[in-house]
């Protein structure tokens, strides 16, 4: 398609006499004269009427007509082209903008584009699809913003894309601006990194549909990559044994080891290369296990006359100097736990704080505020610009939590405001965000926490709290409205209401599951009387027993296994509508089989006995 031309001026053009001369009439109009004079020629000031012919001797009402014809012909052609630039241009527009202004403000100017340059856009569109502008899309200045994170804990329990597709909406509509995403194996690894993906890692395609997704919310998403510590998902590896700090214990890296770096920097670049639209990374750094132990540290710390905290910087600093060197602008995060005991002048020595910002976190209810702010005083005196904060909304209460205490993690938020509230007391820093972080493990060897679905109203407790600053009635009513609950009931860490968000079917199946399905199994089995006198355990294993009195408790214990055989297998289907098999097998068997099993067990020995019409005991 040829580009458009700019829309015809006055004055633009000149009708010179001599084209009039050359056309070919074939009709003699006859047009008054005095019409004639009000036609005036672009460009010309004298009417049409005037012109003079001096080249040949057309009659005078030929000539006029033959002008007011040409006239009318340009006029028309004008007119064709204007409509027809109008079409394209709004086409186009539709083409190019629709996405490009996804971050941008109502009304806000910008530059024209040269209209060959759009043409060749427009093409470019049409054959390669929206690519280039989801890609535009999906970066975002957030220097001035104060963030608001979810963490999201993938080495347990990660949801299939769908789900996320459906909680992101939610998480927007709640206040999060950001997540921060810890991938551990389940990122899609490749090459020599192959080993550390899980069965069920995502796609490339998924990592893609993620960061869309997280735009389309208007959530920053922060890749977290640990580099020192908790580092169980590489190191339980054979292949990588040789890396561990000590031999035994795959918790922490061997920064003596320059194998090390390398594999840190061949991790960070695939999970970079993915993010290159990330205003941030977090690289982990915290709980560094068992540092100083193993023999390449002692013979460090001898030799150097150093510490375990000088030794801590230099990997960090190797760390963070090739991240800022390979990905311009991204910013680095990093636990701050190891910090806390390293002195200010050493922090200051490293250059850590140039590049990086420390992630304060504390998720106790009641945590000392003041002694956050000795943290925050340490950490500007060390030439850090920045500070970030970590609260909890779930997994920290219990390495087997199945249930959010709604009370004990509210509690932590009301805590870290107070903090937030009181930074003008440090203007030597600046408080840029908070993550609120859901452990779906301490660690990559211990159980499930709780399931994400079931910290749900913990999160949006959390979130409103943090953005309304306080928990307010008036956030309380957000949140029911939000989350389809009639009323919460902070101490009992229940909800009223069967619910309306993601997911909440499977938290209501939790609900039950942890509260009833022990108890019933429980007290069917163990308080009745009659199982008690005549199908104990020794009935059981001697295979007798008298029909007559196992027909007196049989029919309740059929009635609560059927029932609950009947609910475990649509809460399974739940679970498999969001999770992947492997976290469905683990949760049922941590949570489901040990007292299902129990029952189970009992009806099976139940039927086989009373089918046996009161025989002798086995020996």
């Amino acid at each position: 398609m040829e580009p458009s031309s700019p829309e015809p001026q006055a004055g633009a053009q000149t009708i010179r006499p001599s084209s009039l001369c050359i056309a070919q009439v074939e009709q003699n109009h006859t047009w008054d004269v005095r019409a004639s004079a009000e036609v005036a020629l672009p460009g010309r000031s004298r009417p049409a009427s005037r012109v003079p012919c001096e080249d040949m001797a057309f009659p005078r009402n030929q000539k006029l007509n033959l002008l007011r014809l040409t006239v009318l012909l340009i006029v028309a052609l004008a007119g064709i082209k204007f409509i027809f630039r109008d079409s394209v241009t709004l086409d186009l527009h539709k083409h190019i903008s629709k996405d490009n202004d996804f971050w941008g403000k109502a009304g806000e100017e910008k530059e024209e584009a040269n209209p060959h340059n759009q043409a060749l856009e427009l093409s470019v569109v049409k054959i390669m699809g929206p690519k280039e502008d989801t890609k535009k899309q999906l970066s975002m200045d957030f220097s001035t913003t104060e963030m608001r994170l979810v963490h999201l804990d993938l080495k347990g329990a990660a949801p299939k894309v769908s789900y996320l597709e459906q909680v992101f909406p939610l998480l927007s509509k709640l206040g999060a601006n950001g997540i921060l995403v810890e991938y551990e194996d389940m990122f899609p690894f490749k090459g020599e990194l192959e080993t550390l993906k899980s069965s069920y890692a995502y796609s490339e395609d998924d990592i893609e549909k993620i960061q869309r997704l997280a735009a389309l919310n208007k959530l920053e998403v922060v890749p977290l990559v640990q580099t020192f510590g908790h580092v169980e998902f590489i190191l339980k590896h054979d292949k990588y044994r040789y890396l561990r700090e000590v031999e035994r214990f795959p918790n922490s890296l061997n920064p003596h080891v320059p194998d090390t770096l390398s594999l840190l920097k061949s991790i960070l670049s695939q999970v970079m290369d993915k993010h290159r639209h990330s205003s941030w990374i977090h690289i982990g750094a915290d709980e560094v296990f068992h540092l100083g132990e193993g023999m390449d540290s002692k013979n460090w710390i001898s030799l150097n006359n150093g510490d375990v905290g000088k030794m801590y910087l230099n990997h960090i600093k190797e760390v963070v100097n090739f991240i800022v060197n390979q990905y311009k602008g991204l910013q680095v995060l990093m636990w701050d736990d190891m910090l806390r005991k390293i002195s200010m002048g050493a922090i200051q020595e490293s250059g850590i704080p140039k590049h990086a910002s420390p992630v304060l976190w504390f998720y106790a209810p009641d945590f000392d505020t003041e002694q956050i702010g000795k943290f925050i005083s340490k950490y500007a005196d060390s030439g850090f610009k920045s500070v970030w904060f970590a609260s909890a909304f779930k997994g920290t209460t219990g390495p087997a939590q199945a249930w959010t205490p709604l009370n004990y993690h509210l509690k932590n938020h009301l805590s870290w405001l107070k903090v937030i509230q009181a930074m003008s007391k440090f203007p030597l820093i600046k408080f840029q965000g908070i993550a609120l972080t859901g452990w779906q493990r301490y660690d990559h060897y211990s159980v499930l926490c709780e399931l994400l679905p079931v910290g749900i109203p913990s999160l949006a407790m959390c979130l409103q709290t943090l953005v309304n600053g306080g928990f307010t009635e008036a956030t309380n009513k957000k949140i029911l409205d939000v989350l389809g609950f009639q009323n919460i009931h902070l101490e009992k860490s229940t909800c009223e209401g069967n619910g309306a968000f993601p997911g909440s079917e499977i938290y209501r199946m939790v609900e039950q599951i942890n509260g009833q399905l022990k108890e019933s199994t429980a007290k069917v089995l163990e308080e009745e009387s009659a199982i008690k006198g005549w199908f104990s355990l020794y009935h059981r294993k001697h295979r007798f027993g008298n029909p007559r009195n196992l027909e007196n408790f049989g029919s309740k214990v059929l009635k609560v296994h059927e029932d609950w055989e009947n609910f475990i297998q649509n809460f399974r289907s739940q679970l498999e509508s969001i999770y992947f098999p492997d976290t469905v097998e683990e949760w049922m068997e941590e949570n489901v089989n040990p007292y299902m099993d129990r029952l189970r067990e009992f009806v099976r020995d139940y039927r086989e006995i009373i089918r046996l019409n009161a025989k002798p005991k086995a020996l």
